[in-house]
């Protein structure tokens, strides 16, 4: 118990770390430490101690219609409000957000750091799930102003045959991947680009949408799995698949349905649904990164083949009470490879939910950090893809956890790995309006 301890507590200061080398690009620097700033990071670290973080992904995803909702009260729409306005306040001048260098993860003031993409598209997207947009309303102009950051991000790096930014040695990148910045603006453009009218606007975003496809795509190796992975690289293969999952969808790009295969695939050979062990040694050795990533790995093929097994039981095709198995898909029409695959992920998803939602699992390191919100968030989308109406009780139990640990400024920050408090104040709203994505996507 006292290894386990001694463990544990080396893994949170570890997440101090430092890199050496951080280019003239990079997250700017300040001078003095913000006076609200509680933490202190140990002096002896040395810089090339390491530790694992995690990340989340974005629904996008049709629901069901008439789809149970929860009933928010008072109090949780007045914290939403705090948070979203804390965010307003904290977009830098060029319209960009940041979440800080990893050499400087002491720094809270969000307009001492340099702005980043995946910050952006993290805190644009939960301001869109809020209720903002780009064309009227109020703050419009501060979503268009993130949109324009990016697409000057992307148009500079045009040349870059990797990445969309310049920036690098950031927080999220080094926690959740190189390549993160593309995922998550991917994620975000997916969101907007059909709610723009303007034709010229329309077309630059479907332009870096295929940018940002593209340069994924090349990161993946031969098993799914995005290369350059940070800490908790699962993390960013499931935010990746599911951005080029709904990509897909989208006639005027081009996805490569081979590697979007095998992403899946490799999200779910994470997780054994069989004797439900865990494979976490790309998650950071962290439970909770690995199988919340599983459920959003098999949350789409599950609803799939549930929609399929439905149907044919209306048809007559199935008994009313058929199991979804693979023997039942092929009866619905399914070919023997597909039934497979659906029956798996549906294995994967009834199963890693569960774990998932355990309280031993969601402990993660035992307090609040940026991968413990990106994780939770992750779980309650993969139950909202899936159409399962467990997702309710999710969102009264962390929903109640999230409003407890809000500062009184109106923010959110991480106590470990990721602790900018725009990125874990960005998470912590789109977990607690997650129910608005239900409504504005049926």
């Amino acid at each position: 118990m006292r290894a386990k301890i001694i463990s544990v507590a080396v893994l949170l200061f570890g997440c101090y770390a430092s890199v050496k080398i951080i280019n003239r690009n990079s997250v700017k620097p300040v001078s003095e430490k913000p006076k609200d700033f509680a933490m202190v990071i140990p002096e002896d670290k040395k810089d090339d101690e390491e530790l694992p973080c995690v990340f989340m992904t974005v629904m996008n995803e049709q629901p069901s219609e008439g789809f149970a909702k929860v009933k928010r009260d008072a109090k949780i729409d007045e914290k939403i409000a705090q948070g979203e306005n804390w965010l307003v306040q904290a977009q830098n001048k060029d319209g960009g957000w940041g979440a800080g260098s990893h050499a400087m993860q002491n720094v809270r003031d969000p307009h001492a750091v340099s702005s980043d993409p995946a910050t952006t598209a993290m805190t644009a997207m939960a301001l869109y799930r809020v209720g903002y947009n780009m064309e009227s309303g109020k703050h419009s102009d501060v979503l268009r102003k993130s949109l324009d950051y990016l697409l000057a991000e992307i148009e500079k790096t045009k040349n870059n045959p990797d990445y969309i930014t310049e920036v690098r040695g950031t927080q999220i990148q080094r926690k959740l991947g190189e390549n993160i910045d593309a995922v998550l603006t991917l994620q975000f453009l997916n969101q907007i680009y059909p709610t723009l009218k303007n034709e010229n606007l329309k077309d630059k975003v479907k332009d870096a949408i295929q940018v940002c496809i593209n340069k994924i795509e090349k990161s993946y190796d031969g098993n799914g799995k995005v290369k350059g992975a940070g800490w908790a690289g699962v993390l960013q293969s499931s935010f990746a698949s599911s951005g080029l999952e709904n990509a897909s969808k989208n006639k005027d790009v081009k996805v490569d349905s081979d590697k979007l295969k095998k992403s899946r695939d490799y999200q779910k050979s994470n997780y054994n649904s069989e004797n439900e062990s865990v494979k976490s040694e790309d998650g950071a050795g962290i439970m909770l990164y690995a199988v919340s990533s599983s459920v959003r790995g098999s949350a789409k093929e599950s609803q799939e083949a549930k929609e399929i097994i439905a149907k044919a039981k209306s048809e007559g095709k199935l008994d009313r009470n058929a199991p979804l198995n693979k023997d039942n898909l092929k009866k619905a029409g399914v070919s023997d490879e597909q039934a497979e695959v659906y029956e798996v992920a549906d294995k994967v998803y009834n199963s890693a939910k569960v774990k998932a939602v355990q309280n031993d699992v969601m402990s993660g390191f035992g307090n609040n950090g940026g991968e413990e919100f990106l994780s939770f968030l992750q779980t309650g989308e993969s139950m909202i893809v899936n159409k399962d109406d467990e997702w309710r009780k999710w969102y009264d139990n962390v929903g109640g956890k999230i409003i407890s640990i809000q500062n009184n400024d109106g923010s959110w920050n991480g106590h470990h790995c990721i602790t900018s408090p725009v990125f874990c104040t960005a998470t912590c709203l789109m977990i607690l309006s997650i129910e608005n994505d239900i409504k504005n996507l049926q």
